[in-house]
């Protein structure tokens, strides 16, 4: 039996999708109930949902509790849910929209971490469980502070827990997505490193281009499976290539961006002058 957070998104729902296409039943957990109902209505194996916000020790312990009365046990977690936060330059962010995204994405993966092994021990049992990383969990940039962060603090849950479940048979990875076009960043359409300029950055990847959620969705059904039984603490990229690429070498599109155009439109006016 698998959970699924973040379930009513492009790579929730795609994870859904394969992991009851593999045999697993799903309980589909995200704050949007009515969207989360659809994703588990359309999956082909045994399915339900759950509204709950998965930052809330309530939220978890309502999507913990209608996993065990539907189906009893649960063995698999992929903790994906994630907000984006404010993509504004550091000195415009607000500490609220910085504690929202902090709540969400780091709160609810360790709320969800210790669901999993608090259930693991009163299974008697094993499991494992994946959470979505980022391309932003191992990179930075100018903007998206809050999520990166996130990202980042998301990897020191991974490697503490897979530390400690590998004792008990329990495996904790991660997976890293790069450029995956979904509804995430709908809400900045028109902003540089929003939703409409997604394929053009991936283009400059070594895949030359964006990647898809069913994508995603392979690997983490990789990983909670038993063909990943001998990895534990990996996070594993799942970005074309993104993130092993000098920027600084024409393989990389050295000078592909024009400097002075984006200081200017980023920072109001190019820096130094």
């Amino acid at each position: 039996m698998a959970v699924v957070t973040g379930a009513a998104g492009g790579l929730g729902s795609a994870s859904a999708l394969r992991l009851s296409r593999e045999g697993a039943r799903v309980i589909a957990v995200d704050q949007a109930g009515a969207a989360a109902g659809r994703v588990a209505g359309s999956l082909p194996g045994p399915a339900t949902w759950v509204e709950a916000d998965v930052s809330s020790e309530a939220g978890v312990e309502r999507y913990m509790e209608q996993a065990l009365g539907q189906f009893g046990r649960v063995d698999l977690h992929h903790l994906n849910a994630g907000i984006p936060g404010p993509l504004g330059r550091i000195p415009d962010l607000q500490a609220a929209d910085f504690d929202r995204v902090m709540a969400v994405n780091v709160r609810g993966v360790f709320l969800g971490i210790r669901a999993a092994f608090r259930q693991y021990a009163a299974q008697d049992g094993t499991g494992a469980i994946v959470v979505t990383a980022s391309i932003g969990s191992l990179r930075g940039s100018a903007d998206l502070l809050p999520y990166q962060t996130s990202k980042h603090a998301v990897l020191g849950l991974v490697h503490g827990a897979a530390v400690y479940g590998g004792p008990l048979g329990v495996r904790v990875n991660a997976v890293a997505p790069g450029i995956v076009p979904t509804d995430l960043f709908a809400a900045t359409p028109d902003v540089a490193g929003g939703r409409n300029d997604m394929a053009h950055r991936a283009s400059t990847t070594p895949l030359r281009r964006a990647g898809t959620g069913a994508e995603i969705a392979a690997v983490v059904a990789f990983l909670l499976s038993d063909d990943a039984a001998y990895i534990t603490g990996e996070v594993v990229s799942a970005d074309g290539g993104a993130s092993v690429v000098s920027i600084v070498r024409p393989s990389g599109g050295a000078g592909a961006w024009d400097t002075h155009q984006h200081d200017a439109a980023f920072y109001g006016k190019e820096p130094g002058t």
